[in-house]
């Protein structure tokens, strides 16, 4: 359920016996965080804001100057359907101050909000639908986490070699409660692997939808008996999982076609400099260039070997998937940049390159996306079109974050190993 106002928010509160907010954030690399207030505090919230620690967030502030502060945006109300009907649990999303009023560099979401108002003043308006993999595994007997994946499913197979039926279908029940409706879902390539595809929505929209998502199937998964993983990819010999962005724009008085194009030809020129933010881990690179993950930066028509597919869709149907990017990511940099990029294509009415034949995976030549974190984080650090876009803070953050990882990466004697270890029970 959704209210616009603060007052409606209120008047929902006290008609809907709510006891708790949880006030919902992300880090920079993604990581979902809250706060619970009671509801006798929301008020509070809403005009000078609930601070926090901003040094114990990685990749925030320094013990120094650590505190900030949490305000809801009221638009993103939302019951937790998995909490009791009585004394409630509602969720908002926040921006993130500093004390003096300013918005924190970190805070991603008020950076995509920030995109979407410059490219609203040019004439542009975005919509974004994610597809979003990820595989159930089962539990021990002590509830932990293994690598046994829950069947041995291949894709769109139904029960019982398919075991995974009845969870997809509490995750949708639920995000439907919470006023986020999915489009399809199914059993994926891999064994225990599933696909959720959301509805088109807002940039924002589509990002704050991906966050529940991933909070609501970790959440029903669990109270299943099983694990849900978002890694991109847990299991070696088997598909990763990829979070393709569709992304469609309209404009008043311009030919669709061309600006597709044009848009199209903005992120594959810059898709190598952003491929660290698209793809954030050291595992991540353990995904691209088999199983349908792409390796070349080219584009194609109903091609699934390419980085940009452009469906045979006509009417407000028509756009183009990004295929590159993995659930690891932070939705709201992830977005910031595809749309920038493809701003930038637009304005300079960039050329599209022709389009690639056959499979990508028995193609040689041509510019290819990063092959290791490490090649991904120098193709960012000299890129002057990230550091026109994020703030410096960030950026050095991110950069040195991820660099750390690498170095362990490297060390490892089993580095896929390594890579998946890390990063398995929290992505």
């Amino acid at each position: 359920m959704m209210r616009n106002t603060q007052q409606e928010v209120m008047q929902f509160i006290k008609e809907q016996d709510v006891r708790f907010a949880r006030l919902v954030f992300c880090d920079i690399f993604g990581q979902i965080k809250n706060i619970s207030i009671s509801a006798s505090e929301l008020e509070r919230a809403f005009s000078s804001g609930i601070s926090f620690d901003a040094s114990s967030v990685k990749g925030f502030l320094s013990v120094e100057e650590s505190d900030l502060l949490l305000f809801p945006d009221p638009a993103t109300l939302s019951i937790l359907p998995w909490r009791p009907a009585q004394g409630r649990v509602v969720r908002f999303f926040c921006s993130i101050k500093r004390p003096d009023g300013t918005l924190f560099e970190g805070d991603t979401r008020s950076l995509l909000q920030e995109t979407v108002r410059k490219a609203s003043l040019q004439g542009y308006s975005f919509g974004v639908g994610p597809e979003c993999e990820f595989y159930l595994f089962k539990t021990d007997e002590e509830g932990k986490p293994t690598y046994q994946p829950l069947d041995d499913g291949t894709y769109l197979d139904v029960a019982p070699l398919d075991k995974g039926e009845n969870v997809r279908r509490e995750i949708c029940l639920t995000l439907e409660q919470m006023g986020f409706y999915t489009e399809r879902s199914h059993h994926e390539s891999g064994p225990g692997q599933n696909e959720i595809d959301f509805k088109y929505g807002t940039p924002i929209e589509a990002a704050d939808n991906f966050i529940t998502f991933k909070s609501v199937v970790k959440t029903i998964s669990d109270r299943s008996g099983l694990f849900a993983s978002f890694l991109p990819k847990p299991m070696q010999r088997e598909s990763g999982s990829g979070l393709h962005f569709n992304l469609s724009i309209k404009a008043e008085g311009e030919q669709y076609s061309k600006i597709e194009a044009a848009m199209s030809a903005g992120i594959l020129n810059r898709i190598q400099e952003i491929s660290l933010f698209l793809n954030p881990l050291a595992n991540s690179f353990e995904r691209l260039g088999s199983f349908e993950a792409p390796k070349y930066v080219g584009w194609g028509r109903a091609n699934r070997s390419l980085l940009i597919r452009i469906p045979y869709t006509s009417g407000e149907y028509r756009r183009i998937e990004v295929r590159s990017a993995d659930p690891a990511c932070n939705p709201y940099l992830a977005i910031t940049l595809l749309l920038t990029a493809a701003l930038e294509g637009i304005r300079g009415d960039l050329p599209l390159e022709e389009e690639y034949q056959g499979s990508a995976y028995q193609k040689q030549t041509g510019r290819m996306l990063p092959s290791s974190l490490e090649e991904a984080m120098e193709l960012a650090k000299h890129s002057d079109f990230v550091q026109s876009i994020l703030p410096e803070r960030l950026l050095t953050c991110f950069l040195e974050a991820k660099g750390a990882e690498w170095r362990s990466y490297e060390k490892a004697v089993d580095p896929f190993e390594a890579s998946r270890k890390a990063y398995f029970l929290t992505t």
